[in-house]
């Protein structure tokens, strides 16, 4: 009995947390996972980041997730992302989900220094459930299984030099997958609203409120609201609150002109606060100028 009460406690737990996917604090920085209409709108400059994130820290089975990612602007219109992503949750009874994907974004100017950009995503989007490693391995009700699936995803991006503004559903086509006659994974629709702002307070402080709102056929509407402060454009300290799960810090340092790291805590507000130590998050930023631009820019952008 324990253990059919385990058992229906991870596949519960696998279920209800592959409908949130993906989940970041410091989404800000690579909304092309959400977005493919998201640019970064540098010319000559490649950017390759990559994020770690460990959720709820000392619960069994608690999802792990890595991120590589890259901007490659083709011409001044015209931006290819691609995006990899391994996320992990469960122990011994897991759930893994591998997706590549590349994104292709064109920017029209609508006026001034105001743009928009269209974005196409294409990928594949690979689960599996493994029970290899569990007590169950021999019941043929819990065998090992996997499917891999198309992925396409739209996206609009407007932008300007302090503001954005972006509407996305990163995977327009639903999947499933079951195991043990029960579905353990269901990837349903999702819709991103993101959004967000940089106030000059003066020569030396920049305010960046931004947030993004979540929603996910079927499951209850989600949303982040966060607000960072940076510094002499190198040191940046925030908050954020994503709705009745987490109060989060984040903070940043730019290393260089070119080299920017990252890190946020989540705190959890949820019921699952007496049971893990939160969650850590770790982000590295990269951009290459390829053709010797960057001294051109006055004006770069803090998004």
């Amino acid at each position: 009995m324990k253990l059919r009460l385990y058992i229906a406690f991870i596949v519960c737990s696998l279920s209800a947390y592959a409908q949130q996917e993906p989940q970041y604090t410091q989404y800000m920085y690579n909304m092309s996972i959400v977005n493919p209409g998201y640019m970064i709108n540098e010319s000559g400059i490649v950017q390759v980041g990559t994020l770690y994130r460990t959720q709820w820290v000392g619960l069994d089975g608690a999802p792990n997730t890595a991120n590589v990612f890259a901007h490659v602007p083709l011409t001044d219109q015209i931006e290819l992302s691609v995006n990899y992503l391994n996320d992990k949750i469960g122990d011994p009874l897991s759930l893994s989900q591998n997706i590549f994907n590349i994104d292709a974004a064109y920017k029209i100017k609508l006026k001034n220094d105001l743009n928009m950009s269209f974005g196409m995503k294409l990928g594949i989007d690979n689960l599996s459930f493994d029970a290899a490693n569990s007590n169950v391995a021999t019941d043929p009700n819990f065998q090992n299984t996997s499917t891999t699936n198309l992925a396409i995803g739209a996206g609009v991006f407007v932008f300007k030099q302090h503001y954005y503004i972006g509407l996305s559903s990163p995977n327009l086509i639903p999947s499933d997958l079951s195991a043990s006659e029960q579905t353990v994974f269901t990837n349903k629709i999702h819709l991103f609203l993101i959004g967000g702002y940089v106030f000059d307070i003066d020569d030396t402080f920049k305010l960046k409120p931004s947030v993004v709102v979540k929603e996910v056929f079927g499951a209850p509407l989600s949303f982040d609201v966060s607000a960072n402060v940076l510094y002499d454009e190198k040191f940046e300290l925030g908050l954020s609150y994503r709705y009745q799960d987490a109060v989060s810090i984040l903070a940043g340092f730019n290393v260089s002109s070119a080299l920017r790291i990252g890190y946020a805590y989540d705190f959890s507000t949820s019921q699952l606060n007496d049971f893990n130590n939160g969650s850590h998050e770790f982000m590295l930023l990269y951009k290459f100028d390829v053709l010797g631009l960057s001294k051109k820019y006055s004006s770069p952008r803090f998004y």
